[in-house]
């Protein structure tokens, strides 16, 4: 059963035309370009059929979007959404929706976890949150799993806002942390407003134990406690390459739930991401 899949987490790389400062001080990806044809040569044979662009630049990212949006107007990119950057703490965000409206724009994503913890908490970023559910944009939520009830603050507050948690939480799977982050996530899982996204855990394992056995009971959880209607599946690529690959990833996923029957399996691989993301991919089943 070779379920087609639909990557909601994509990143691409493209160091000519900006710069990537979080890549620093990765030897697998600093300096290193990581284009959408490299990319479709790993995805097509690993069973993804469509893919979600998701925000890589937080230098660059008002040029990043505007090359992407070029990108997935070619027919053969299969790019199918676009989750772009933002900036909910500052003025002037509703006006900046409107500035990169396009087809393929599906959410928005501001990482938090490389800033204060109480970014999220100001009142206008609340504020541009919700602006963003009004206007059909889901938001990505990208927290360390210390701040999963700062996370759970965010989505309460904005109950009209579809949320995607990124990563599972952020688990510490090389520490073997799971209680605080297994109750925190069951926590946010109780808002019928969050997703959780099942991506980028083999990347929290420590260096020689990123394998099937390790990242199992922590995506179990998370399939468990949000149930098959509200999860969906990334590759985090090219950040899956700095312990593994897309191709191992995949097949450590198709494992992972290979018990599950085939409509929960098409849940998480391609249904969920064409509810939740909004977006239409012809070859999906």
């Amino acid at each position: 059963m070779n379920i087609p899949i639909i990557d909601t987490h994509q990143h691409l790389i493209y160091p000519g035309r900006g710069t990537y400062s979080w890549t620093h001080g990765l030897d697998a990806l600093d300096g290193k370009t990581f284009p959408l044809e490299e990319y479709r040569l790993l995805a097509q044979p690993a069973g993804i059929v469509g893919s979600i662009f998701m925000e890589t630049s937080a230098d660059d990212w008002r040029a990043e979007l505007t090359h992407v949006v070029q990108l997935a107007a070619q027919p053969e990119s299969h790019i199918l959404g676009i989750v772009a950057n933002c900036r909910p703490e500052e003025d002037g965000f509703e006006p900046y929706i409107e500035s990169i409206r396009t087809a393929k724009l599906v959410g928005l994503r501001r990482i938090c976890h490389t800033e204060p913890d109480d970014l999220s908490r100001q009142p206008r970023f609340v504020e541009n949150i919700r602006c963003a559910g009004r206007a059909g944009l889901t938001f990505d939520l990208c927290f360390l799993a210390r701040q999963l009830g700062i996370a759970l603050e965010l989505a309460r507050k904005c109950p009209d806002t579809q949320f995607v948690l990124d990563h599972c939480g952020v688990p510490d799977i090389a520490g073997g942390i799971m209680d605080g982050w297994c109750a925190d996530l069951r926590d946010l899982s109780g808002l019928p407003n969050v997703a959780c996204k099942i991506s980028g855990v083999l990347a929290y394992c420590s260096p020689e134990n990123a394998k099937l056995q390790a990242v199992r009971p922590w995506v179990e959880h998370c399939i468990e406690s949000f149930g098959w209607d509200r999860v969906v599946w990334g590759s985090d690529w090219p950040v899956c390459n700095v312990l593994s690959s897309l191709p191992a990833w995949v097949e450590i996923s198709r494992q992972i739930v290979q018990s599950a029957s085939e409509d929960e399996q098409a849940k998480l691989f391609h249904k969920n991401a064409l509810r939740i993301y909004g977006v239409q991919a012809t070859q999906s089943r």
